[in-house]
C-alpha cells in the first residue's frame, strides 16, 4: 500500500508539472506596440517570435440585437441597410445600384497542418461563427426609393459552391467559386438569372484561405482572380501552393490565364486606384510569429510583383520556419507594401473614394478597408472599418483613420465582423457583417457627393541606355542625356 500510495504522489506532482508547463506554453503573449504602430508607410517590425502554440485570442459574437449598431466616426450616420441575411460577405454594386451579395463560408475541408491543427481550428471557427454551414447564393438587394434600406431581396442563385467574388459587365455577370470561375448570362435590373453558368477557369480549391475575390478592368476584357494560400508558410509543401498566394489575370476575349503577381500569402479586396490607375489590394499576412508579426497590408500589384511568402515579408525579412528552398535572389526583387494595417487584422474588403460618395470632407480622398477581426493577437485587433488618406498621385498617408468601431463588445465577445465594403446608389458605404447577418450603411448626411477623383497623368520616365550600380537607384540622379528635355 505504501508503494502505491507513493505512486500516486508522483503521478500527481507529474500532472501538476504538466498542467504548469501546459498553461506556461498556452498563455497569450501580449503585443508591445499598438496596432498604430504597425501601421502606415513605415511600420515598426519587431523581432520574430515563433510559436509553436500561437496566441491565442478568438471573440465569440453575440449579435447587436434589435436596435444596436457599430459607432461611427464624427459626421457619420449608420443604419441597417439590410438584416436577416445569412452570412453576407461580398458586396457588389450594379451600375444602376442594385447591390450583389454572396452568402456564403467555408466550404468543407482540411486545414494544412495535420490532424491536431485541424482539431484546434475546428474549435477557433466554431467560437468565432465560421462554423455555420455556407448558404452558398446570390442575392440582389434593392433601395429603389433610396431611403437607406433595401426593400427588396430576390435570390438569384442558389447552389453556388462557397462564392465570393462578383463582377458585371455588358450582360455576363461574373461569381467565384472557391473552385472555379462562372459567367452567366444577366440582364441588369432583372430579378432573376436565367439558364446555367459557364465555366471559364478551374481555380485551386478551398484550403486555409478560400475566398475569391474578382475585378474587372474598365474596358470589361481581363478578369482578375485573387487565390489565397492552402496554409500559413507552405508547412504542407509548396506543391499544394500551386497557383496560390497569387492574383491571376484571365483574357475574356481569348480564354487564357496567366499569373499577374505571387508571393500574396491571402490577397483579398482588389480595387482600381483612381489617382494612378493602379491595381491595388488587402493581404492578410502569416501567424504565429507574435502579436507584432506580421502587419496585414495595403498596396499596388504591378504585372509580375512578388511579395515574397512564404520565405520573405516586407522587401526582405526572411522567414527562418519556412523548410522549402528559397529561391535565389529574391530578396533581391521581393517588393515592399505600400501601407501596412496592423498585425493580424485580417483586412478583407477595399474600396475606393468615388464621384459622389458623401463620406464628407475627411474621407473625401482616399480607401475605406474593412478589417475582419484578429484570432491570434492580444489584444484583439481590427473588428472595424478604417479609412486611409491618399494624396494626388495616389500614395497612402499618415496612419488609419477610423470610420466605423465597438465591434467588439467585451473580453472575449464581439457583436459582429465587418467583412466587405460597396457604395450605395446614393454615395453612402455598404459594410457587409457576416456573423450578425446584416449589411450596414454609412453617410454623412449634411455632405454633398465628392467629385470624380482626377486621375495623375504625365510623360513616363525615359529609358536608361545602361544601369550603373543599384538598379532601384537608377532614377535617384540620373544622367542629364536622359532626361526629357534632352531627348
Amino acid at each position: 500500500m505504501r508503494i502505491i500510495k507513493k505512486l500516486l504522489i508522483v503521478l500527481l506532482v507529474l500532472l501538476v508539472i504538466a498542467g504548469g508547463v501546459l498553461w506556461w506554453l498556452t498563455r497569450p503573449v501580449p503585443a508591445q506596440y499598438s496596432l498604430e504602430e504597425t501601421s502606415g508607410t513605415d511600420p515598426v517590425l519587431t523581432q520574430p517570435d515563433p510559436q509553436l502554440i500561437p496566441t491565442v485570442g478568438v471573440s465569440t459574437p453575440i449579435g447587436w440585437g434589435e436596435d444596436g449598431a457599430p459607432e461611427a466616426a464624427e459626421g457619420l450616420v449608420v443604419n441597417r441597410f439590410a438584416e436577416g441575411i445569412e452570412h453576407p460577405r461580398v458586396i457588389y454594386t450594379m451600375p444602376g445600384g442594385d447591390v450583389l451579395v454572396t452568402l456564403t463560408n467555408a466550404p468543407d475541408r482540411p486545414i494544412t497542418g495535420g490532424w491536431l491543427t485541424n482539431m484546434v481550428a475546428g474549435f477557433l471557427f466554431s467560437k468565432a461563427g465560421a462554423a455555420v454551414p455556407s448558404p452558398n447564393q446570390l442575392i440582389l438587394l434593392r433601395d429603389a426609393d433610396e431611403d437607406g434600406v433595401a426593400e427588396e431581396k430576390h435570390v438569384l442563385l442558389q447552389g453556388l459552391d462557397s462564392p465570393s467574388g462578383i463582377a458585371w459587365h455588358d450582360g455576363n455577370l461574373y461569381v467565384a467559386n472557391h473552385d472555379e470561375v462562372l459567367r452567366f448570362d444577366y440582364a441588369e435590373g432583372a430579378n432573376t438569372v436565367a439558364g446555367e453558368g459557364e465555366k471559364l477557369m478551374d481555380l485551386p480549391a478551398a484550403g486555409n484561405h478560400w475566398m475569391r475575390n474578382l475585378l474587372l478592368n474598365p474596358e470589361g476584357t481581363l478578369l482578375y482572380i485573387a487565390v489565397g494560400s492552402a496554409s500559413n508558410i507552405g508547412e504542407g509543401g509548396m506543391e499544394i501552393e500551386e497557383g496560390r498566394a497569387a492574383i491571376h489575370e484571365l483574357d475574356l476575349v481569348t480564354g487564357r490565364p496567366r499569373l499577374f503577381a505571387n508571393g500574396l500569402r491571402n490577397p483579398n479586396g482588389l480595387a482600381w486606384n483612381p489617382w494612378s490607375g493602379e491595381l491595388w489590394t488587402t493581404v492578410n499576412e502569416r501567424d504565429q510569429l507574435g502579436s507584432d508579426l506580421v502587419p496585414d497590408y495595403l498596396t499596388n500589384v504591378p504585372l509580375g510583383a512578388r511579395y515574397g511568402w512564404p520565405w520573405v515579408y516586407y522587401g526582405d525579412v526572411i522567414d527562418e520556419r519556412v523548410e522549402h528552398p528559397m529561391e535565389q535572389f529574391l530578396t533581391q526583387y521581393t517588393r515592399v507594401p505600400e501601407y501596412a494595417l496592423g498585425a493580424h487584422v485580417a483586412a478583407l474588403g477595399l474600396t475606393f473614394s468615388r464621384e459622389g460618395s458623401r463620406m464628407g470632407p475627411a474621407f473625401a480622398q482616399g480607401a475605406f478597408i474593412a478589417r475582419h477581426g484578429s484570432w491570434n493577437r492580444q489584444p484583439a485587433g481590427g473588428y472595424d472599418v478604417v479609412f486611409v488618406e491618399f494624396d494626388a498621385r495616389g500614395n497612402p498617408l499618415g496612419k488609419p483613420v477610423t470610420v466605423l468601431e465597438s465591434f467588439l463588445a467585451g473580453e472575449g465577445e464581439t457583436h459582429g465582423r465587418p467583412t466587405w465594403v460597396a457604395w450605395d446608389r446614393t454615395g453612402a458605404l455598404l459594410v457587409s457583417d457576416d456573423t450578425a447577418n446584416i449589411i450596414w450603411r454609412v453617410a454623412n448626411p449634411s455632405a454633398a457627393g465628392i467629385a470624380a477623383p482626377a486621375r495623375n497623368r504625365g510623360a513616363p520616365l525615359p529609358p536608361r541606355p545602361e544601369l550603373i550600380g543599384d538598379p532601384a537607384r537608377a532614377f535617384e540622379d540620373p544622367p542629364a542625356n536622359t532626361m526629357p528635355d534632352s531627348l
